[in-house]
């Protein structure tokens, strides 16, 4: 099944999700679901797991799964599964491997970083 998560600013901070299960520190996201495109899952998923909505401004194929370089947005559910924070740069407790967060967050904040430097 293809998976999705997204990388999501606020200035200069993206937002992560403690996930208990695992451990650590992750990027919102999960499985596309039937019919669904990987753009409203990641939507989906995020509201779900931290809360708040995201306007996607880029989508990478990783090959293993699809990650969205996003701006973050107000809060659209009171009841998140996860406890979020944002950060500046990835924490050391994470649920994944680092080599995919060192290379997607410069990629993410690049796509945010040239969004913001045309409006």
């Amino acid at each position: 099944m293809a998976t999705v998560y997204a990388v999501a600013f606020m200035d200069d901070r993206f937002l992560m999700v403690f996930n208990e299960k695992r451990a650590g520190w992750e990027m919102p996201g999960g499985s596309i679901g039937d019919g669904e495109s990987a753009e409203d899952a990641a939507r989906r998923e995020f509201a779900e797991e931290a809360g708040y909505g995201i306007d996607i401004l880029e989508i990478r194929d990783l090959g293993h799964c699809r990650v969205c370089a996003c701006l973050l947005l107000d809060r659209v559910n009171g009841s998140p599964e996860f406890r979020s924070e944002l950060f500046r740069e990835v924490p050391e407790r994470i649920a994944f491997e680092r080599s995919e967060y060192d290379a997607v967050v410069p990629w993410a904040r690049s796509v945010v970083c040239s969004f913001e430097d045309r409006r």
